[in-house]
């Protein structure tokens, strides 16, 4: 997700100082990674300079002076064409978990003991987020689901490649 859109999105609705823009992110889209402090600021400065943001207002602090960050009518066309456009789907043709297993075939490695590992490993995430899950509030529980899903997808293909394991290991063996 891009960050300076996010914060764009957050603007709109009225002007922030920049450790507000790093509370109201975290709590809706960094609960598990928070913003680092150097990331807001790095953003807003890009955001300014690309005349998405202004200052709204400088006020003292105990240390530096805070700025108020305000969207500029470029930021809410920026952000309104970045909602529109749907994001392009991730179709992994190349994923790490597949080289890993073409990489223990090649080299005379268990292939069928790192796939029960990622089995074993998948469960577990999928175990902490049904948790995290019900515990949750709904935005919670939709985050969870997204991951879920997906985790379920590599569940079915972690499967399938451990049924499928001696073909591709003589398929693998014959081009190698």
């Amino acid at each position: 997700m891009s960050i300076g859109q996010a914060f764009l999105g957050l603007l709109e609705s009225s002007p922030r100082h920049g450790y507000d823009l790093k509370r109201a992110y975290d709590e809706r889209f960094g609960r598990t990674r928070p913003l680092p402090y150097g990331q807001v600021y790095a953003t807003l400065s890009r955001l300014l300079k690309n005349g998405l943001v202004e200052v709204d207002g400088v006020e003292p602090g105990e240390g530096p002076e805070r700025k108020r960050y305000a969207i500029t009518s470029a930021g809410v066309t920026d952000v309104g064409r970045w909602l529109s456009q749907p994001e392009k789907p991730e179709p992994y043709l190349q994923s790490v978990l597949y080289t890993k297993v073409v990489l223990a075939l090649l080299t005379d490695r268990p292939a069928a003991d790192l796939l029960d590992t990622q089995t074993a490993e998948h469960l577990r995430l999928m175990r902490e987020l049904t948790r995290r899950k019900a515990e949750g509030d709904l935005a919670e529980q939709l985050i969870c689901d997204h991951a879920l899903f997906h985790l379920e997808a590599d569940l079915r293909w972690l499967e399938l490649t451990a049924a499928r394991l001696d073909e591709l290991a003589r398929e693998v063996r014959s081009h190698g």
